[in-house]
């Protein structure tokens, strides 16, 4: 095995090539940059730490086995590996016990695991309406179905959907250079 020491400057896109091919350093070297978000995540998602290890664990064994399947044509290597993590996340929250939390409950603070990407995700929220942030939320850590959305909220689906198609845009519209940092809230 070689050492990792020449992997820390490889970009992640080669990283995945890499792993692609069954290079085991590579997988460590992809899961030493992004396992602390990917906990991070996972502590707000779930909230017990057996199940965040256990769930980081799949997430990177998923990329391992389909890293074949990885296209840098659709997304970044970070962004492949989050969207791994999340699915797996919301898995584990669907196949838990039902067990009634109260919101207050699931919208605690949590310390961050990487202050810029908490930074990051913080800018992103600001451009959102509070009605949107809200949704946002539920969507995103509570794992909620658009459907299950409109129930909870009582709008119709097709409101909920416009809603969170508006939020994500005004989202990306803000993390994008020269974005408008959440000045133009929509509805």
């Amino acid at each position: 095995m070689t050492e990792l020491g020449h992997l820390h400057d490889t970009p992640d896109e080669t990283l995945m090539l890499m792993m692609a091919g069954r290079h085991e350093e590579a997988l460590r070297e992809l899961h030493r940059r992004y396992a602390r978000l990917l906990y991070g995540l996972g502590g707000r998602m779930l909230r017990q730490p057996d199940d965040v290890d256990s769930c980081v664990q799949d997430a990177f064994m998923n990329a391992w086995k389909h890293a074949a399947r990885f296209d840098p044509s659709r997304a970044k290597a970070k962004t492949w590996l989050v969207s791994i993590a999340h699915h797996r996340f919301l898995q584990q929250l669907r196949d838990r016990p039902d067990a009634t939390l109260e919101l207050e409950d699931w919208d605690e603070p949590t310390a961050a695991t990487d202050p810029t990407d908490a930074i990051v995700a913080q800018q992103a929220m600001t451009a959102l309406d509070d009605s949107q942030r809200h949704l946002v939320e539920l969507m995103y850590y509570r794992g909620y179905t658009h459907s299950e959305l409109a129930t909870i909220t009582g709008l119709p689906l097709g409101t909920v959907k416009s809603r969170l198609r508006i939020a994500l845009e005004h989202m990306r519209t803000s993390l994008a250079p020269g974005g408008k940092e959440g000045k133009d809230r929509g509805t």
